[in-house]
């Protein structure tokens, strides 16, 4: 196979799976680690891949923090989708936390009536649209106001967690990552995040597919603290075998 021949089937696969492992890439193409390396460097220095540890990914692998009103509009069909799929998981009674996001926004306005929910959030943004319920208790965290994202973080807003427990928190996070985990930009709201899944009896990340092979700065969590995940059909097959091995159910809408 000639180099132009490699670098087509390295080309075609990453469009197809979205991420690339250069073991794999060795097994098919039978040659050394060392000369996948290289190609995805050629590959990469063209702008056609992103080169990660033990691998390569279609897309920019580092999370960007954006304002919350530029993140409304990305995918924003995809994230109602999520949104609906992920109210179909809240039983009548139940107490929940919901983290920051766009998606999880869609979530609570997709929240049907008549459930006598208590909800907790780290979101300004959030709480104010559950306030539409006259059904849910809400109570919004306190703490340092995070300006891009209408959310608390901070030492208050732990400690009030404390003095609870959930059947299910809703997790927005900036990028998923199959070796890293879960990441979010700010790594205050990391550690927030962490505190609400050891407060909660399962986790549900909502997630749109642009996040799947990005890091953000601060990690949330690894997979073995997740129980569910919803996104869309953007996600390749191979990385939602990959979640399912590692017993995560994955949800595509």
């Amino acid at each position: 196979m000639t180099l132009a021949e490699r670098h087509q089937f390295i080309i075609n696969k990453i469009q197809k799976d979205q991420y690339i492992n250069v073991i794999e890439l060795c097994k098919d193409l039978k040659v050394s680690s060392v000369t996948i390396r290289k190609d995805l460097k050629l590959l990469e220095d063209k702008s056609l891949l992103f080169r990660t540890h033990g691998g390569a990914t279609l897309n920019n692998p580092y999370a960007v923090d954006r304002p919350v009103n530029e993140k409304e509009k990305i995918q924003s069909s995809e994230k109602n989708k999520i949104g609906m799929a992920a109210t179909k998981l809240i039983k009548a009674n139940d107490s929940i936390v919901i983290a920051s996001g766009t998606t999880l926004l869609y979530f609570v306005k997709n929240i049907p009536s008549g459930l006598n929910l208590t909800a907790v959030s780290s979101s300004l943004n959030i709480s104010l649209e559950l306030m539409r319920y006259p059904d849910v208790e809400v109570i919004q965290l306190g703490g340092l106001l995070r300006k891009s994202s209408s959310s608390v973080l901070g030492a208050y807003a732990e400690q009030v967690l404390q003095d609870f427990y959930f059947n299910t928190l809703f997790l927005g996070v900036d990028g998923i990552d199959l070796e890293h985990g879960l990441t979010t930009t700010n790594a205050m709201e990391a550690h927030l995040n962490r505190k609400m899944i050891d407060v909660s009896q399962k986790v549900v990340v909502l997630a749109d597919s642009t996040k799947f092979g990005k890091r953000g700065f601060g990690k949330i969590c690894g997979f073995e603290d997740v129980d569910h995940i919803i996104t869309d059909k953007g996600v390749s097959e191979q990385i939602i075998n990959h979640l399912e091995s590692m017993g995560v159910t994955v949800t595509l809408v």
